[in-house]
């Protein structure tokens, strides 16, 4: 699974995936900051299982902060679209191909309105940020329409000729943005399109069958940067209600990035996603700093309940994708053979069964798999049993 960052340039989305991160990512106020895209990793969270066991956890891979663990996910930082990217303005085309690798976006967007249609910086309240939220999926859409219209009359003649199935061809034609036959087929029955008469589709019902396998492939969520900065805030409420089909979450990626930064360098001790933080070393921290804290603790974590940064990566991998985080451990172990209680977390699509969990830990085990056993209830599961959030599997095999 991979988490793709993306929006128009200079909106604060360097900074968003430094402040995801932590990476080493250039952050400059101009468009095209970022060339080539960063990759990373971030840290998704959920309520650890091992408080349940009256315990504490030894992650082998991300950390564990006072329960709540921290699992990691790749992200992939690409560099800033601007109008017309489809058809190959500013880095467009080698954009939109980096957009390919992800299964799930996130849309950061100016909130404030102090970035222009080019990625320029302007005063605030001067751009409106639903022209953004519009433009992406503009792009996107028709850069799935691209591919969809690619050798078309060619395609469509094939295919009525042939009689072959349309789901088949459109999997094979869209696959490199990860669609598949099921999802064609749905797409078609749902939009009504004649499967005997492929050639007579109009460039309307080929516009929204490329609009809906972008729905489909590249689920989103907005993330309204800057909402702490003029009249962001009311932008954020306006745009809840122009867009009710989006998931659209405020967030001031700058505060989340100096909490991160601060607790690093061990001035304060916070939990991302919390609504608060501690100072540790006072002495360490002039008045400037002091300051700077206090303003994100009162002007965007009380306000908001958080800085909205973890929960827009959160809301991306169970919200939108809806995959699960499950636990390996025993009955009667929870460790490894070196101690490390619950030391690995994985997360697995939705709809995944024990067997799948059992493949997804060793192939050995998926092979010579006999049984599973729901740590926390018990009980033993066979390998259809549709695993849940946060539970925790013994795996049993014949090797």
């Amino acid at each position: 699974m991979m988490v793709g960052v993306v929006g128009k340039a200079n909106v604060g989305k360097s900074t968003f995936f430094k402040a995801v991160t932590l990476g080493d990512v250039l952050i400059a106020n101009y468009p095209f900051a970022t060339i080539k895209p960063n990759s990373g990793v971030g840290y998704v969270k959920i309520d650890c299982v091992d408080k349940e066991f009256d315990t504490q956890c030894n992650p082998r891979t991300g950390h564990c902060q006072n329960h709540k663990r921290f699992v990691p996910v790749e992200l992939i930082d690409v560099a800033g679209l601007v109008p017309g990217a489809y058809e190959g303005k500013g880095m467009g085309n080698q954009f939109l191909d980096d957009i390919r690798q992800a299964d799930v976006l996130i849309h950061v967007i100016d909130a404030a309105g102090a970035t222009n249609d080019k990625g320029e910086p302007v005063e605030p309240g001067t751009h409106d940020p639903a022209d953004d939220v519009r433009f992406l999926e503009i792009e996107l859409d028709m850069w799935y329409l691209g591919i969809l219209k690619k050798g078309w009359e060619k395609f469509a003649r094939t295919i009525q000729q042939t009689g072959g199935k349309i789901e088949v061809a459109l999997a094979k034609q869209l696959s490199g943005v990860g669609v598949d036959e099921d999802m064609a087929n749905i797409v078609i029955r749902n939009l009504g399109l004649p499967v005997d008469s492929v050639i007579s589709w109009t460039e309307s019902q080929l516009r929204s069958l490329a609009v809906e396998f972008r729905k489909l492939t590249k689920p989103m969520v907005i993330a309204a940067n800057k909402m702490d900065v003029g009249n962001g805030r009311d932008n954020l409420e306006r745009l809840k209600k122009e867009f009710p089909e989006h998931r659209i979450i405020g967030c001031s990626a700058e505060s989340e990035l100096a909490l991160k930064e601060a607790a690093k360098h061990g001035l304060i001790e916070y939990i991302p996603g919390e609504d608060d933080f501690k100072i540790t070393s006072e002495d360490r921290l002039n008045d400037t700093q002091k300051a700077a804290l206090g303003f994100i603790r009162d002007n965007v974590l009380k306000r908001n309940n958080g800085s909205g940064v973890q929960d827009i990566l959160d809301t991306a991998v169970f919200g939108l994708l809806g995959y699960i985080a499950i636990f390996p451990g025993g009955v009667n172990k929870l460790a490894d053979s070196d101690g490390n209680v619950l030391p690995d977390c994985f997360l697995m699509p939705p709809d995944s069964t024990a067997l799948d969990f059992a493949f997804k830990l060793h192939t050995d085990f998926g092979k010579n798999f006999i049984r599973a056993i729901d740590v926390k209830k018990k009980i033993t599961v066979g390998k259809e049993y549709k695993l849940n959030h946060r539970d925790v599997i013994e795996i049993i095999s014949s090797k």
